[in-house]
């Protein structure tokens, strides 16, 4: 019995199905902060399942259905298929359920101000950067970020102010159930073709999202995107731009310099007038974009400059994006969770900021039907690593429907007259660059998939 949230008063237990996901742990914890009895369920154990039961809350590692029979709301993640046990005992004794999006959106609209960071690439990462400036300044946010972020010790916080800062996900339009205050839409590209099947529905989805601020609300935007600039006509509120390349953008990043770690620093203008100085603890020209748009949005919430420039210089990454590992016998190993060529091509511009002799990257793509769509795409991207390793790709929810492999994309790599290297064992991977990577090298393993756990691997002992 599906249903809508307006209140909480009539729930006392939740049960969540897909309790582990980085979405659903948050929420789990913040129900649990509110006082409610939380239960759930998981089909594998994980970091957010253990972070959940060292809190007090009841996870089970497979299917629950005692306690998803007594609980008085289900929330389920879009991974749970209609057939899972759990969700066949709702319906046969009328439990009222609800999808995460649905829930989130409620959770939206129970805060003053909601601030819901979205956009095809770099939602993990700005969210984290606001988060720290909120932080930082003692604002006490709620915080939902979809990665781990060690100075919250995990990808959630529970504040007590007005504050809700949300990472959020375009895909199947969740953020359209989201009931925004403020909004930063960093970039609008072609991915999730699996659900949105052309770029004029993904367009189309972020236009209707940009709808949902109200006029007292604001929308951040990147200027350098066609596509977001184009927003302006479906934003009732504040419509704030920024930029590297676009020069008439309200904050532009000039006199941009990078150190031997490829870390940027670099000039705010606002409107043409000097703003501040900014030094960064991360790599790569797009996050002078991402904490542009950081900067421009904590600005609007006037947040003093102090507090800017010493959350974002403390900032040293969320899990997974360009994620430094460790090192073995000189060679240093890095991880991102990169699963897009726009993402790729970041990463390896980031990269390139940095000193090393030769680069090594591990990809993993991540689901037949962006590999099939985007398989020129990845192959392009790929080309500026010195050596490239491609494994297995992810299937994620997907069934390999698309009679695709990742020797297409090794095949696809060569007819750019670039070596490629299929390999399907991890450890074989493992042993291949422990024999061939020499000192000063650099290791990249890439992918939204379990490639994150080679380099841990690799480096050791």
């Amino acid at each position: 019995m599906k249903v809508k949230i307006n209140n909480l008063d009539n729930y006392k237990h939740f049960h969540l199905i897909g309790i582990g996901g980085v979405s659903m742990s948050a929420i789990a914890e913040t129900l649990h902060q509110w006082g409610y009895k939380v239960t759930g369920s998981d089909s594998t154990q994980s970091d957010y399942t253990d972070k959940l039961v060292k809190s007090g809350i009841k996870v089970t590692i497979g299917h629950d259905l005692t306690n998803s029979k007594n609980a008085d709301l289900i929330i389920f993640s879009a991974a749970i298929k209609e057939n899972d046990p759990e969700m066949v005992l709702a319906k046969q004794f009328n439990i009222p359920i609800v999808t995460r999006g649905e829930f989130v959106g409620y959770l939206t609209r129970r805060y003053k101000e909601s601030i819901c960071i979205s956009g095809t690439h770099g939602k993990t990462t700005t969210t984290s950067m606001v988060a720290l400036c909120f932080l930082e300044a003692n604002l006490d946010p709620t915080i939902q970020v979809g990665a781990m972020l060690k100075h919250i010790n995990g990808n959630y916080t529970v504040g007590n102010s007005d504050y809700f800062i949300l990472e959020a996900c375009e895909y199947m339009e969740n953020f359209l159930r989201f009931s925004p205050k403020a909004e930063i839409i960093l970039n609008i590209d072609n991915d999730h073709l699996d659900y949105f099947k052309n770029f004029d529905n993904i367009k189309t989805a972020f236009q209707n999202y940009a709808k949902l601020i109200p006029e007292d609300g604001v929308l951040v935007t990147n200027a350098d995107d066609a596509n977001c600039l184009g927003l302006k006509e479906f934003v009732k509120g504040k419509f704030i731009t920024y930029g590297v390349e676009n020069k008439n953008a309200n904050y532009v990043a000039k006199n941009i310099t990078h150190n031997a770690l490829g870390y940027s620093e670099f000039d705010v203008f606002c409107n043409n007038n000097f703003y501040m100085h900014i030094r960064l603890s991360v790599a790569g020209s797009h996050n002078i974009s991402n904490a542009l748009a950081c900067i421009a949005l904590c600005s609007y919430y006037g947040i003093g400059k102090n507090y800017i420039y010493s959350a974002l210089l403390k900032f040293t990454g969320a899990s997974r994006r360009m994620e430094y590992v460790g090192s073995y016998h000189g060679v240093s190993v890095y991880d991102d969770y990169g699963h897009h060529p726009t993402e790729i091509v970041a990463t390896a511009k980031a990269i390139a900021d940095k000193d090393f002799k030769e680069s090594w990257v591990i990809f993993q793509p991540h689901t037949f039907s962006r590999t099939k769509t985007l398989l020129d795409d990845f192959a392009r991207s790929l080309l500026s690593f010195d050596h490239i390793i491609v494994t297995d790709i992810y299937a994620a929810r997907e069934q390999n429907t698309y009679n695709i492999s990742s020797m297409d994309l090794v095949e696809k790599i060569k007819e750019y007259r670039k070596d490629a290297t299929y390999i399907k064992n991890f450890d074989e991977i493992v042993d291949y660059i422990r024999l061939n990577a020499k000192a000063n090298d650099l290791v990249l393993t890439l992918g939204a998939g379990t490639v994150t756990n080679i380099g841990y691997e690799i480096i050791k002992p």
